[in-house]
């Protein structure tokens, strides 16, 4: 009897530790997923300022220096929450909760390469990512590196924002600035997101959610093309009917300000 009481109380014991185990494991997630979901609500923050500030109808390289310079202290604000996230990844578990926090870096990397391409027109590197997520004591807030498909899934991200940036730029600069004006960011911005599109497109069989947001790359692209084409041909055609409508122009004159014939009717009727 006291033979089988030992071994009831071994295999007890046995799940205890157990149950011990796992509601350690949920405890830490929990922790890990309202870490990562603040830090989410701060990167979209982030994300709304420099889209709010930067097309504000004042002069855009002063609207977007002031832009990047009040995303610092916001920026500032996420890094303790990524700081508790570290305590939590250790490296023994670190790839068993990767995938609970890693929509919170990607949305952390899209605001942080969108401020970057505001403030210098160039795509945000690893490297620089690495050097930003630092603990306050300057510790890496991913011991064992930050996963690569992290960063490459985050900055493709940033091609939506480019998109709103460039059409609601244009929409705003109309009043304010020249058609020229207009088209140069937005061929700029265009050109941009092509090459990244482009630059990307030989990662897709290597990371497996960047199918789905080459498409959505694709979309931002056709949409900004769009809109460039648009100013393109509604600057030409201002342009002609500044010619047509000039104080100069003569009937007969045709869209090329060549002269052709006339008939005398016309002055008559």
């Amino acid at each position: 009897m006291s033979l089988r009481a030992g071994r009831r109380e071994k295999i007890i014991i046995a799940f205890q530790g157990f149950r011990q185990e796992f509601d350690d494991h949920n405890d830490r997630r929990e922790r890990l997923i309202k870490l990562s979901r603040d830090a989410t609500n701060l990167s979209k923050k982030v994300i709304f300022l420099l889209q709010r500030v930067a097309t504000e109808e004042t002069d855009q390289g002063e609207a977007v220096k002031a832009a990047v310079q009040q995303s610092q202290k916001k920026f500032a604000e996420i890094i303790p929450v990524f700081d508790q996230m570290r305590t939590e990844l250790d490296p023994d578990n670190f790839w068993r909760y990767q995938k609970t926090v890693s929509s919170a870096v990607q949305e952390y990397i899209e605001a942080l390469s969108f401020a970057h391409y505001l403030k210098h027109n160039t795509l945000l590197t690893y490297e620089q990512v690495q050097r930003e997520l630092v603990s306050p004591e300057g510790l890496p807030i991913f011991p064992l590196g930050l996963p690569y498909a992290d960063y490459v899934l985050g900055v493709s991200d940033l091609t939506g924002e480019l998109m709103r940036f460039a059409i609601t730029s244009i929409g705003r600069q109309g009043m304010m600035s020249t058609l020229k004006a207009n088209l140069d960011k937005a061929t700029e911005v265009c050109n941009f997101v092509r090459a990244c599109r482009s630059d990307w497109e030989a990662m897709t069989p290597y990371i497996r959610e960047l199918k789905a947001k080459q498409e959505v790359t694709t979309n931002s692209l056709k949409k900004i093309e769009a809109a460039a084409y648009s100013v393109a041909i509604r600057g030409f055609e201002r342009a002609r009917l500044g010619d047509i409508y000039s104080p100069h122009s003569r009937p007969g004159d045709d869209m090329t300000g060549e002269r052709e014939e006339v008939d005398p009717s016309f002055y008559t009727s």
